[in-house]
């Protein structure tokens, strides 16, 4: 057997990351703004302080937030983080190359994917990589980074929720391994909470610097002033006076862009990575075409994109995000989401309310915001495309779909 630290299986390789970051799409009422909902002196002083910190005040909204994909979304590797398994029978993935198979193994090390190609009978290639970072919550699926030394790069095999194996990294090319896809600043955005680059090179990173995961700043932004008022002899009454972001204290339009930074879709940056803070115009940092009104959208981050689309929206100057969404607390139960519904609509005016009465109550999400499948997010098993399902928030009446 030859290791071989440098040697590359792979060809050719498709160079789109498979993590999309996320932004706005403009409409008429969301128009930048030149000024921030923090001023720039405030944000020139403030500093993050770390969940740790902002749960001495906020315990329990720091416990139930911590128990959410968006916490979840990246951390540190273990075996207890990696959802794959290490167990003979279970570690490996096969190719449809029959000369290469991936293995995954856990040691006192750490947890590693190590690539075999058989050359001859007597000889094979073998390059093995530590998983360093898992990206994540493992709801649908965990992708994995690992470190050449400053630099930050995707390793080939990913793990599949729905299948509970491993699986070819979305756009890698099955029977082939590549080690080398670099992670740019703009997929950390939305996966991490904060980095520093260190330019030219576009995934060379500052490794202490990375805040794994999406912290409570993410949102609201640095909270040094914020904790130094509050700790201070005369803590601030009024609530301009607390130096920390609550979005839903913010118009509309600042409102959907906090979310919108992670889940409107692909956009052109035209700041660095990081720049963009809650409460700004998203718009300043990043730029979207505009689309005609019924081209395709998919599914995958492009949540608020859909949502603008949605009759409900449009109907309403009030209806983000936070209307349906708790995201402090994990929301699973599509079934929760009906009573908000409700509070416009009557059950008793759905199309299919005189077949099958009340219940359908607590159905409104599975007809009227359907899972699809993400045409963004693919990958190969056995030569097949697998690709996950993700929830549709273009609210509509979808004819296709029907109840069992």
């Amino acid at each position: 057997m030859i290791g071989l630290k440098s040697f590359r299986l792979l060809a050719a390789v498709c160079a789109v990351f498979v993590f999309h970051h996320c932004a706005f799409a403009e409409t008429a009422d969301r128009t930048p703004s030149l000024v921030s909902f923090l001023s720039d002196e405030l944000k020139s002083k403030a500093s993050l302080v770390g969940d740790q910190v902002c749960g001495t005040c906020h315990q329990e909204k720091m416990r139930t937030f911590h128990l959410t994909a968006h916490a979840k979304t990246s951390t540190l590797a273990s075996s207890s983080a990696i959802h794959g398994k290490f167990v003979a029978g279970s570690n490996s993935l096969k190719t449809i190359n029959p000369n290469l198979v991936f293995v995954m193994e856990s040691n006192p090390q750490g947890c590693f994917q190590t690539a075999h190609l058989r050359t001859s009978a007597s000889e094979q290639l073998t390059r093995s990589e530590r998983i360093d970072i898992v990206v994540g919550s493992g709801r649908k699926g965990q992708t994995y980074l690992y470190w050449d030394g400053d630099k930050l790069f995707q390793l080939p095999v990913s793990y599949w929720t729905g299948l509970d194996g491993w699986i070819n990294s979305p756009g890698y090319v099955d029977g082939t391994a590549e080690f080398d896809r670099p992670i740019d600043g703009r997929c950390l955005e939305c996966h991490s909470s904060s980095f520093e680059n260190e330019p030219p090179t576009l995934n060379r990173y500052k490794a202490s610097s990375m805040v794994l995961g999406i912290s409570c700043e993410k949102c609201h932004g640095p909270g040094s002033e914020h904790v130094a008022r509050f700790r201070s002899g005369s803590p601030p009454k009024a609530y301009s006076d607390f130096a920390i972001v609550n979005p839903a204290k913010l118009s509309r339009a600042r409102q959907l862009d906090v979310c919108a930074l992670c889940h409107e879709g692909s956009g052109t940056p035209l700041t660095p990575a990081l720049s963009y803070s809650p409460g700004d115009a998203l718009s300043r940092h990043i730029s979207f075409g505009k689309l005609p009104p019924n081209a395709p959208v998919d599914v995958h981050a492009s949540q608020i994109q859909l949502l603008e689309r949605s009759r409900c929206f449009r109907s309403t100057t009030t209806l983000t995000c936070i209307t349906c969404h708790d995201v402090h607390t994990p929301q699973r139960d599509t079934a929760a989401f009906a009573s908000r519904c409700l509070t416009c609509h009557q059950v008793e005016n759905c199309r299919i309310f005189p077949a099958q009465g009340h219940a359908i109550d607590t159905k409104c999400i599975d007809c009227h915001m359907p899972l699809q499948q993400t045409g963004k997010i693919v990958a190969l098993l056995d030569g097949e495309a697998v690709r996950p399902s993700v929830r549709n928030h273009q609210i509509a009446i979808y004819p296709q779909k029907t109840l069992p």
